[in-house]
């Protein structure tokens, strides 16, 4: 009996640090959906907390009503899924190969791809580059400069290097050449690997912004973050003419940012559940392994 009341006292304790900690990530974001129905006055006397006062969809609206935003947001859902499909066939194709001790250099290889991880060319040699090979103002100058991550190889490689090799040494016989043992059995077998990888991809596009910030001029290939950018400063611009007592309707910078915040963050959260199974399945894998 001891044992069981000790038990449910552990389980109970669990149950309410995963709450308290839960709860505390939650916090922040329930305080920028507040914010960002807010209305101004609400904002600017500070009553919001954790619910929005004077209901309004004013910010919301004003995202909006810019009719390039609709635009904007699915060129940056194109970008965001190209630039993912590329970073992980280049991840594959750089990652598998290095899992076989009869390529030749395959330490040296490692190597430079570890170095770059520690050094870099920095931020004008980067500009110049992109400058040089004619990528400014194109899809391409967002897409290459990043197109591969060292981290993401490590890990994925780590994995490759995994799985039994009796599975390769079957399909080899039955006839099966490098590409089709990678498509048939590696990849199949490395989807949880694969789905966590392109999520980070997938996010680190998403919110890109500095990249977008000093290649790209023409509106036309603004992506979402860029483009939230300059609804912000536009509305800032506004609040200074405020401040100097012009007159005219305006929202409130914080309120903008917030919904802004969360125009961002929605479609990650949407697309997170549909690849959260092959999260669980990577771990109940790797149990069975175990």
């Amino acid at each position: 009996m001891s044992r069981k009341h000790r038990i449910n006292f552990t389980d109970i304790s669990i149950i309410i640090f995963i709450t308290v900690v839960s709860i505390t990530c939650l916090i922040p974001f329930l305080y920028m959906i507040a914010l960002s129905l807010s209305s101004n006055e609400a904002i600017i006397s500070q009553k919001v907390a954790l619910w929005p006062v004077d209901l309004t969809l004013e910010t919301y609206k004003t995202i909006l009503s810019d009719v390039e935003m609709l635009y904007t947001l699915g060129y940056t859902i194109v970008l965001t899924i190209g630039y993912t499909l590329f970073c992980m066939f280049l991840t594959v194709c750089a990652a598998y190969p290095l899992t076989k001790k009869r390529l030749k250099g395959r330490n040296f290889l490692l190597t430079l791809l570890v170095f770059t991880m520690y050094f870099s060319g920095g931020l004008i040699p980067s500009y110049m580059l992109v400058k040089n090979l004619d990528l400014m103002n194109t899809m391409w100058s967002l897409i290459l400069p990043g197109a591969m991550s060292v981290f993401n190889v490590i890990i994925l490689k780590t994995f490759f290097a995994s799985l039994p090799e009796s599975l390769e040494e079957s399909a080899s016989i039955d006839g099966c050449n490098e590409l089709g043992i990678l498509i048939r059995i590696v990849l199949p077998l490395s989807l949880p690997s694969i789905a966590t990888l392109s999520l980070f991809y997938a996010v680190d596009r998403w919110n890109g912004f500095q990249d977008a910030l000093f290649y790209i001029t023409d509106k036309n290939l603004y992506p979402m973050q860029l483009k939230l950018y300059q609804i912000i400063t536009a509305n800032q611009q506004l609040d200074a003419q405020q401040g100097e007592g012009s007159v005219g309707a305006y929202i409130v910078p914080e309120s903008l940012k917030a919904a802004s915040v969360m125009f961002a963050t929605v479609p990650i959260l949407v697309v997170y559940p549909k690849l959260q199974k092959y999260f669980v399945d990577g771990i109940m894998t790797g149990a069975i392994k175990g």
